[in-house]
């Protein structure tokens, strides 16, 4: 397994092994801590400066506190999307990604069937690229970076069926050379 694979599984367990105390009742007061309200699993469509729209995928906990207001939610995420090409006959194959691992926070508008929401958060990037031609005399030449950046979402999920909804976004990071928006569509599953 490459030493991408094994980061982002690592980042997945952590995001998701505080679940179970995040959950649990305060014995002092009976209330809750700080209760998981529901996990949301998207795709994303991703433009990144200089480069053309690829396909991501992302997975986040959604995360309310009884001590601030009931309408917000702090959101840990990891997202992750990788674009490869080729071009032929000159022998030149490129592989960049993104490994994201961040947080927002969003504010949830009370409304009917449609909830419309907007946010904002950190992250940071871990950016790859990676180069392979030889014809040219560039054999497997790597260039790695860890960028930090802001991000703002807005969007809007509707009720699907249940527990479940449906939601439809949008993301833009803001990194210094590879600035990002995204078009996020995904499953939101409602604790």
């Amino acid at each position: 397994m490459n030493q991408n694979l094994r980061l982002l599984a690592s980042a997945v367990a952590l995001l998701l092994s505080p679940l179970p105390a995040l959950a649990a009742s305060s014995p002092d007061t009976g209330q809750g801590i700080d209760a998981v309200t529901g996990i949301d699993v998207m795709t994303s469509t991703v433009m990144q400066k200089g480069q053309s729209s690829i396909s991501g995928l992302g997975l986040r906990v959604r995360i309310q506190s009884p001590r601030v207001i009931k309408e917000i939610e702090f959101m840990p995420s990891i997202e992750y999307w990788r674009s490869y090409t080729t071009a032929q006959p000159y022998d030149i194959r490129a592989t960049r990604k993104d490994a994201t691992l961040g947080t927002d926070v969003r504010y949830n508008f009370q409304s009917g069937a449609w909830k419309p929401y907007l946010g904002a958060g950190m992250a940071i990037h871990f950016l790859s690229t990676r180069v392979d031609a030889p014809s040219f005399g560039v054999n497997d030449d790597t260039n790695s970076v860890i960028k930090g950046g802001l991000a703002v979402l807005g969007g809007v999920s509707f009720g699907l069926a249940g527990k479940l909804d449906n939601f439809l976004e949008i993301k833009y990071h803001h990194l210094s050379d590879y600035r990002q928006l995204k078009f996020n569509w995904g499953l939101a599953y409602n604790l």
